[in-house]
């Protein structure tokens, strides 16, 4: 018995390397496979795979020694065969590992914020209202579901006609996550609060209602004035200037340290909300513009 374990050991330490071959082959194939199941190319790489494994079977089984040369000089036209065949699978993939946070560079997401700027400021002097989420640690996979799946590149144009007010998905949400615009015409989840302002329409409390379930950044443009208001950690900062957009959503998505000190309830202050959880969000005065200072009762926003 002693002998029998002494030979399983030196066997695995003479061969483990192979063994740890075999086991990342596996892992290669497994997911090769998941990645193509659903692709237009899937049943060609079966339907090949399982043509080449067979004649390869039949030619060491009876020793087509021609048979066997014909598949080991056709194994090269094969393999381009198949680049070219999954050319589209293949370009997503190189694209999705080249977009991974890993290689996206401090530089990369300052200019995405810059883009985001560009394209909100503009849909408020147009007058076009907005809803956008920006995806972070937690997947918005399911809200997407909700509405039209696009996948595009992002950019201030497509933002602009994605929430024109003649277009379909204008009224909806809009799902962005690193510089892919994923889906349009989303349906977010409302909060529940009731101790916020009247003003306040369904784009400002469906984008509370999702920072409330998720990490997410969520971007309001108002219909009615064109304030923009930034939603995170189910709280919210109104009518932000560009500068002051900026500055937040650089603090929100790079998680800037040297940036600390600026609290998000020094922002609110800033934009004449006290902060997040420090009461309620509803004017308490006993008539509508008392006080020293006062200005009318502003209008819902939409």
């Amino acid at each position: 018995m002693i002998g029998f374990f002494s030979r399983i050991g030196s066997f695995l330490r003479d061969n483990w390397s192979s063994g740890v071959e075999i086991l990342i082959l596996a892992a290669i194939l497994y997911y090769l496979y998941l990645y193509l199941r659903g692709t237009h190319g899937a049943r060609i790489l079966i339907g090949v795979a399982l043509v080449f494994l067979g004649l390869t079977f039949v030619s060491q089984i009876l020793d087509l020694a021609v048979l066997g040369w014909l598949l080991r000089s056709f194994t090269v036209f094969l393999a381009i065969a198949l680049v070219v065949i999954f050319q589209p699978e293949l370009r997503r993939a190189l694209n999705e590992l080249g977009s991974h946070r890993f290689f996206t560079t401090a530089l990369q997401r300052r200019e995405a914020i810059e883009e985001i700027t560009d394209a909100v400021f503009d849909l408020s002097s147009r007058g076009f209202g907005a809803l956008i989420a920006l995806e972070r640690d937690i997947s918005l996979e399911p809200i997407a579901e909700t509405g039209v799946v696009l996948d595009a590149t992002f950019s201030k144009e497509l933002m602009l006609t994605l929430f024109h007010p003649k277009t379909v998905l204008h009224d909806g949400g809009v799902i962005v996550a690193s510089d892919r615009i994923l889906a349009a015409g989303c349906i977010f989840p409302l909060t529940q609060r009731d101790d916020l302002d009247r003003t306040l329409g369904l784009r400002h409390r469906a984008g509370l209602g999702l920072t409330e379930e998720s990490d997410t950044i969520a971007i309001v443009v108002s219909e009615e004035s064109g304030q923009v208001s930034i939603c995170h950690s189910g709280s919210i900062e109104r009518n932000l200037n560009v500068e002051r957009f900026r500055r937040r959503l650089s603090q929100l998505l790079l998680r800037e340290e040297n940036h600390a000190p600026t609290a998000a309830s020094q922002l609110e202050g800033e934009t004449g909300l006290p902060p997040s959880g420090g009461g309620a969000l509803v004017s308490h005065s006993s008539k509508p513009g008392s006080g020293p200072g006062a200005r009318p009762p502003a209008r819902r926003e939409s």
